[in-house]
């Protein structure tokens, strides 16, 4: 055994990827249909280095591997989540607030528990940043030898613990009130509506919820699209699609579904599902295409990881998307070679947006930013290259530069960034946790961690199931993100299937953590 953890010592690439894979075979064991996924890389790495360490061989990878990981990581994360995260400035500002009061009230028991316990500040301060998993709040507080083995002891539980609490945000996922409804298409025959409303009013009436497709305007009359200038009358059949609730209610209010399916009339219309795979199309929003300009055709819903949206307007496309297209017969090749219909097109990575991306990361976390009463900190290339990817995937292109990426692409490139990171972090905790174990204040900060993890996850999980009556999915993205811990949103992803409201939470509340984190630790520092 130690001859064979003196050669991994020796060859680090080798340990790096020996670690992700045992970690991922671990993280697929299910247990009551409950699995760790990539968190599990964290543990076994932990578990692996703690074992080097007793046998005095001291198991560690180059921390760049850790630091490129993450900010691939974030990047990703930012970008996939771009759009979602600009809108929840507007709807979820008080939710971010309630994230960042519970890490201030985790700060305050630090300062005021700390020395009950016996610790000096330095050593509560390294406490806080372990409790919080967040290394640059260690760098924040000092990074000093007594904050390093505070850091070291609080970290693992700082990652269990607030699993357990992502587990009582999970329970609720079920019963999620903003779940998405289901998409569902109706023919309606209309009875009631006011002279003059088109297509367009129809669909602005229902806050762009539903997309009508296709309209008949004699019994026996061909089935035409609907433009939406066209102009709806009494007895005309309608096509609506839209989330079932709204689509119930418009039937009310225009009459009642009708027998006739014009879906299956395919004389002059039809219909096919087509990928995005042109990057030119990348960043534009539907109307921005001129399809029923150019071809007199439509889309009536977007298909992006394993959910279907209705195709609003202002619906900003990605390459990788699956659009369903709407367009007489004879153009329905040319709409499809239009937008690409390519799977190869879904392997590019747009290296140029990724590199110029990660790129002013890298120099915008490098950055010096002043303390008050001296001093300087950074806020490292993860937080950096997360907001940078958070406005990439909100601009989608500047001018002819595309900034986003594939969705498939920026799935891959996260879980790769991830295990890397989870790698990395697990071998460095791995060995400090044996160093501290072996002082004599080690108990008092494994409490005092305990304290400050629970008070910030029960404080977030608390304000965010009864202020803002938050899902439990992505509630568990956001108690993830206001851990700033990867591994939290690998295992919330991992139970919810990678529902896109899990990274929503994720964006939500990581660059609100990460802040507070960095000045609640900078403060503690300074009292030190």
């Amino acid at each position: 055994m130690h001859a064979v953890l003196t050669w991994l010592a020796e060859h680090p690439e080798v340990l790096l990827f020996a670690l992700v894979g045992a970690g991922m075979a671990v993280g697929h064991v299910t247990v009551r249909k409950i699995s760790l996924g990539a968190a599990a890389v964290l543990f076994v790495a932990i578990a692996v280095s703690a074992l080097g360490a007793s046998q005095g061989v001291a198991l560690e990878i180059p921390v760049a591997f850790a630091h490129l990981g993450l900010a691939l990581f974030t990047f990703s994360v930012g970008v996939s989540s771009g759009a979602a995260f600009f809108n929840s400035l507007r709807t979820q500002a008080v939710a971010m607030v309630g994230v960042a009061l519970a890490i201030v009230l985790g700060g305050a028991v630090a300062f005021t528990l700390g020395p009950l316990l016996g610790l000096t500040v330095e050593e509560a301060a390294g406490t806080f940043a372990g409790a919080v998993t967040n290394t640059p709040a260690l760098a924040a507080a000092g990074n000093t030898p007594a904050a390093t083995v505070g850091y070291s002891v609080a970290y693992l539980l700082g990652v269990l613990g607030m699993l357990v609490v992502q587990q009582l945000a999970l329970r609720h996922a079920a019963e999620d009130a903003d779940a998405p409804a289901p998409l569902t298409q109706v023919n309606v025959r209309v009875e009631h509506i006011a002279p003059g409303t088109t297509v367009r009013d129809l669909e602005e009436l229902h806050g762009d919820q539903i997309s009508v497709t296709r309209v008949r305007h004699e019994e026996e009359g061909p089935v035409a699209l609907a433009y939406e200038g066209e102009e709806l009358k009494v007895d005309d059949v309608i096509t609506v699609v839209g989330p079932d609730d709204v689509v119930a209610q418009l039937v009310g209010e225009l009459g009642h579904k009708s027998s006739h399916h014009l879906v299956h009339d395919r004389a002059l219309l039809d219909f096919r599902r087509v990928t995005v795979s042109d990057p030119h199309l990348s960043g534009r929003t539907v109307a921005e295409l001129g399809l029923e300009e150019k071809f007199g055709a439509t889309v009536s819903r977007v298909r992006r990881a394993d959910v279907d949206m209705v195709a609003k307007p202002g619906f900003v496309l990605q390459v990788g998307d699956r659009v369903r297209v709407v367009a007489p017969r004879s153009r329905i090749v040319k709409v499809s070679e239009f937008f690409g219909d390519s799977s190869r097109g879904l392997t590019i990575i747009n290296p140029i947006g990724l590199g110029l991306g990660m790129a002013l990361g890298f120099a915008l976390g490098s950055v010096p930013l002043p303390l008050p009463g001296g001093g300087t900190f950074t806020l490292g290339s993860a937080l950096c290259c997360l907001l940078v990817g958070l406005v990439f995937g909100r601009l989608g292109r500047i001018g002819p530069l595309v900034t986003t990426l594939p969705f498939t692409a920026t799935a891959v490139i996260s879980e790769l960034g991830l295990l890397l990171f989870l790698a990395q972090a697990g071998a460095r905790a791995g060995g400090q946790i044996l160093d501290a174990f072996a002082g004599g204040q080690w108990l008092a900060m494994l409490g005092l961690g305990v304290l400050i993890t629970a008070t910030v996850g029960l404080s977030v999980y608390a304000f965010q199931r009864t202020v803002m009556r938050m899902g439990g999915t992505a509630l568990s993205g956001l108690l993830a993100g206001a851990q700033t811990q990867p591994a939290l949103l690998a295992y919330a992803n991992e139970q919810t299937n990678h529902d896109f409201r899990v990274a929503s939470g994720y964006t939500t509340a990581y660059p609100t953590a990460m802040i507070t984190k960095i000045l609640v630790a900078s403060v503690l520092g300074l009292l030190a």
